[in-house]
Formats: structure tokens, C-alpha cells, sequence
């Protein structure tokens, strides 16, 4: 029974599935505890034996050469055994690989168990994964062994095929999956709906939600109150800077605030007329990400560099995350961002020009790829809006890709170089890549777009393509916050990467998906052109908003 039980698996499946299982330990941009690195392995091992064993069948039945007798055993063995010392070798080098991203984004070191723990859960991810792929099989077997009473034996068994790969896959995506999704979405939206106890509605008429408001609180939903009640305010910048500050203006509008996009971009629009927005100096269009989040870093930064005379609108589209639209659906919100610019514009080149503010776009990660789709830069080149801020950029950003993939020869894809950097720049936590070779930026031109990107982020820098060739980021020079013990391998560096998506903010501040406000204001000094802050107060200022 033992050996039979042994043999019922693909020895070409083992093989590759132990190279997959050893690979999946290797680096990339994140750091993985035992557990999420126990199932990556896991699924790379079984899908290192699934190709391994479709490659020795399609091998058979295609009638090619076979080795038999003691030429095929003696071959058997050797590539067992060189498998096993890879298996050995990477487990034994498992920590360390984990420990040099840790030690670059100051973690504590993964314990002399992490790969015994890791060994452990991979194993059982493995046997879960084959036991169902067993039961597909048989699936296909039931259907083949039934159609081959009607129909010729090779014809019955692509019938099965189909068969169990359609019942297979509408049961995941069909039932699983988008049931999933309607349960998180309806679980998120009754979240969202929540009114935290502590959080009451604004007293004062200048803030959403409050009684003088155009939008009720109850419908701003849960990130929407959070935006309007934290962020600065007028005596906490004047305190800070010692300077006459003015009270930033937030404007928020709710998924449930109006029926369709259009009707929400009108009370936006209305709500900012009645507070003043169109007043002060610096006007924000802010997306938000799935969630509907806006975050603090990117909006406090900007408000105490101008002194709080900064107004800001958002206008949420969804209850979930953005990874999971980013997988799935990359281009959703798209429609309600344009609604929401297309209002703000439209009435703001209205204004006389020496009285308008200066406008501005801002998004992080899904809410970046929907803030570049909210306007075609063509069109507004006519009457051009002040420039925009777009944050951990995630890879279906259009005109993101479209910029680093036409970079300047020497600059890396990590943090590219457009040109002479007088429309578009890129930064990091240390600022603009620096190629003496290249010469300054040119000086900026009527509009500014900034990304701030950290080479760590694997919401930026996920592609389907690594699935079979090596991306560009990871070519040296590296980012100084990847390990430079990370490897491209086929397939298994894809798996690790959509890993590292569903993981990206878990990251520390600074690293990841998390933007630190530090950097936030680097980027807005350069976005908004911010000319009255000395050097001493803007290092004051990036250790007070990096307080805990």
C-alpha cells in the first residue's frame, strides 16, 4: 500500500515542485512571517508538481524517448538527490533571506525555527491543494468514463476536461469568489455605516456633516467622519509654526450621500462653494482608495505647508480594498473620480485666474491609478490645472507605465527619469534620482506631477509579465529598500509578488504601501511650490507628523 500510495505521485512533479518549494523561500519586497511564507510554499510546491507532472504526461503521450531499467533508476536518484540538497540548502538559508529585507527596514530577525515552522505548512498547503486536484480528476474521470458511452475515447476525454475545469472554475469564481466579494462588500458596507461612539458631528458650519452642511454625517461613512474629524487645525498649526494659520477645509461625500456618481459631484461641488474652498490658496482633489480612505500623511502635510489655507475634496466609490479591485477589476472607480473632477473643473476655470486657488489632484494606490483617469491632460492644456500627487502608483496606472516605460537610458524603472523633469518626477524616500550624467531637472513648466514611490511597494511594482521574463526593477542598481539577495525565478516570483500585494500594508511606515509623511512633504514642496519654509523648520516639521 505504501508504495503504491508513492506511487501514485509524479516523480517530474516532486522534482519540479521541490526547485518551486525551494525558490518560493527566496526574498522579494516584503517581509514574510512563517505562517504567509508555511503557504506560499505551500502553492509553489503544488504548482511546481502540477507542471512537473503535465510535463511528464504530455512527455508520454506524445511517445518521445524514455529511459527504462537501471539507466531510468540511476536518474531517479540523481535528480532526487540534487533536489533534496537545494530543498536543504534554501531552508537552511530560509532566515537569512528573510532577515536581509528585516534588517533593511529595521525588523526584529526571524527565529532559528522560522524554517521548520515553515516546512511544517507548507506541507499541509500541499496535501490540501492535492487532494483537490485529486478530486478533480476524478471529476474528470466521471464525465470522460460517461460521454465515452456516445462518443470515441480521446474525444470523451477532452470533454471531461472541459467539463471539470468549467464546474471547477464557476464554483470558484461563480460561487466562491463573487460570493466572497458580495459578503465583504455587504460586510464592509454595514462597517462603514457605523457611527463610532466617540465620534460626534462637527459643531462648527464650515465642517461636513455639521447641521449647516449640505451632507448629513450619518451618510459621510466610516472613513468620510474620520477624514472631516482628524487632521489639523488652525491653533495646532499656529502652534507649530508660529505663524497666523487659517482652518483647513475638508470636504467629504459619501457613497451613500447621492444615488449616482454625477448627483455626488454636485453636492462636492456645492458643499466646497458653501464652506469658501474656491477661497483659499491650494485646492485638492483627493480619490481615495477602495475603502474610501484618505490618507492623514499626504492631507496633514500639505495643510500645515500652507499655513491651512488649503481646501480638499474627496468622494468615496467603494467599501473594499484596493487590492482586491486591482486584481480583479483595476479600472473601477474611474467613472466617479472623472464626475468628481469634471465638476471641480468645470467650474473652477470659471474663476478669474489671479483669484482662483492653484488646484491639484492627489491619490494612493487605487485612488492614484483613478485620480490619472479622472482627466485627459490634453484636454485641460488649454487652462491647466497646478500639477497633482500621486502616491504608491499601483502597475495598472496607465500614464504611470507609460512614463516609466519611456524613461531616460541609465535611470532605473524604479525611480525613473521622464525627460528633463520639467512636467513629471519621480521620488522616493531619498528624494529624485540623482545621474550627474543627466544634469538637473529643467526647471518646472505650468503643471507639476509628482509620484512618490517606494521600490518596495509591491502594489507598484506587481506584474503579470514576471510570470516568464525578469521585470526591470529588478535589474541593478537596486532600490535601497529591496534585498539584493532577491532572484527572478519563472512563475514563482509572480506568486511571491501577489503574496507581497495582499501584504503591502503590513509594511512598516516608510516601506511597502505605508507612505510616510516625511516623504509627503518632500513630494508637496515640489508639487506646490512651497517657498517660506527654511531647511531647519521642514526637518522640524517631518519629526513632529512622524510622532506616533
Amino acid at each position: 500500500m505504501r508504495k503504491g500510495f508513492w506511487h501514485s505521485f509524479s516523480t517530474g512533479g516532486l522534482l519540479l515542485g521541490i526547485l518551486f518549494f525551494a525558490a518560493s523561500l527566496t526574498p522579494t519586497l516584503l517581509p514574510r512571517n512563517f505562517l504567509t511564507q508555511g503557504i506560499l510554499s505551500g502553492c509553489s510546491l503544488t504548482v511546481g508538481y502540477g507542471i512537473g507532472a503535465f510535463g511528464g504526461w504530455l512527455w508520454a503521450y506524445m511517445e518521445l524517448l524514455q529511459l527504462s531499467g537501471r539507466l531510468l533508476r540511476v536518474a531517479k536518484l540523481a535528480a532526487a538527490t540534487g533536489c533534496a540538497v537545494v530543498a536543504i540548502i534554501s531552508l537552511w538559508l530560509a532566515a537569512r533571506w528573510q532577515n536581509s529585507i528585516r534588517e533593511l527596514m529595521e525588523l526584529e530577525s526571524v527565529d532559528t525555527a522560522h524554517p521548520l515552522e515553515v516546512c511544517l505548512i507548507a506541507l499541509a498547503v500541499f496535501a490540501i491543494l492535492i487532494a483537490l486536484a485529486k478530486f478533480f480528476r476524478l471529476t474528470l474521470r466521471f464525465v470522460a468514463t460517461r460521454v465515452s458511452r456516445f462518443l470515441p475515447g480521446r474525444l470523451s476525454n477532452v470533454i471531461g476536461v472541459i467539463a471539470a475545469v468549467a464546474l471547477f472554475w464557476s464554483v470558484i469564481n461563480g460561487i466562491l469568489f463573487r460570493t466572497a466579494l458580495r459578503v465583504a462588500g455587504a460586510s464592509f458596507q454595514e462597517y462603514d455605516q457605523l457611527i463610532e461612539p466617540e465620534t460626534e458631528p462637527p459643531t462648527d458650519p464650515l465642517k461636513t456633516g455639521s447641521s449647516a452642511s449640505l451632507l448629513t454625517w450619518d451618510k459621510l461613512g466610516r472613513a468620510g467622519r474620520e477624514f472631516i474629524s482628524s487632521g489639523p487645525t488652525r491653533k495646532d498649526i499656529s502652534a507649530f509654526s508660529g505663524r497666523e494659520a487659517r482652518e483647513p477645509l475638508r470636504i467629504y461625500v459619501g457613497l451613500r450621500s447621492a444615488g449616482t456618481p454625477e448627483l455626488r459631484a454636485k453636492l462636492a461641488l456645492e458643499e466646497l462653494k458653501r464652506v469658501g474652498g474656491f477661497e483659499r490658496s491650494v485646492l485638492v482633489v483627493a480619490t481615495p482608495t477602495g475603502t474610501g480612505w484618505v490618507d492623514p500623511a499626504a492631507m496633514d502635510s500639505v495643510e500645515y505647508l500652507h499655513h491651512g489655507a488649503v481646501a480638499s475634496v474627496a468622494m468615496q466609490y467603494s467599501y473594499l480594498a484596493s487590492w482586491l479591485y486591482l486584481l480583479v477589476e483595476p479600472g473601477y472607480g474611474a467613472d466617479v473620480a472623472r464626475a468628481l473632477f469634471n465638476e471641480i473643473y468645470g467650474y473652477w476655470i470659471t474663476l478669474p485666474k489671479h483669484r482662483r486657488p492653484r488646484l491639484y489632484l492627489h491619490g494612493i494606490s487605487l485612488g492614484a491609478a483613478n485620480s490619472e483617469q479622472s482627466t485627459d491632460l490634453i484636454e485641460v492644456m488649454r487652462d491647466p490645472f497646478a500639477g497633482a500627487l500621486w502616491s504608491g502608483p499601483p502597475y495598472s496606472s496607465r500614464l504611470w507605465r507609460w512614463l516609466t516605460e519611456r524613461r531616460n537610458p541609465g535611470s532605473p524603472a524604479w525611480l525613473p527619469r521622464f525627460r528633463d523633469g520639467s512636467f513629471v518626477r519621480f521620488m522616493n524616500q531619498h528624494g529624485e534620482f540623482a545621474d550627474p550624467a543627466s544634469g538637473p531637472s529643467a526647471v518646472w513648466g505650468p503643471m507639476r506631477v509628482v509620484y512618490l514611490q517606494y521600490a518596495s511597494d509591491p502594489a507598484t511594482f506587481f506584474e503579470y509579465r514576471s510570470l516568464y521574463r525578469e521585470p526591470d526593477w529588478m535589474l541593478p542598481p537596486r532600490g535601497p529598500d529591496v534585498s539584493p539577495q532577491l532572484r527572478w525565478y519563472p512563475v514563482v516570483t509572480l506568486l511571491q509578488l501577489m503574496l507581497d500585494m495582499f501584504m503591502a500594508t503590513d509594511a512598516p511606515i516608510g516601506y511597502g504601501h505605508v507612505y510616510a509623511p516625511a516623504h509627503y512633504i518632500d513630494a508637496w514642496v515640489e508639487v506646490t511650490e512651497v517657498r517660506d519654509w527654511s531647511a531647519e523648520d521642514i526637518t522640524r516639521l517631518k519629526q513632529h507628523l512622524s510622532k506616533p
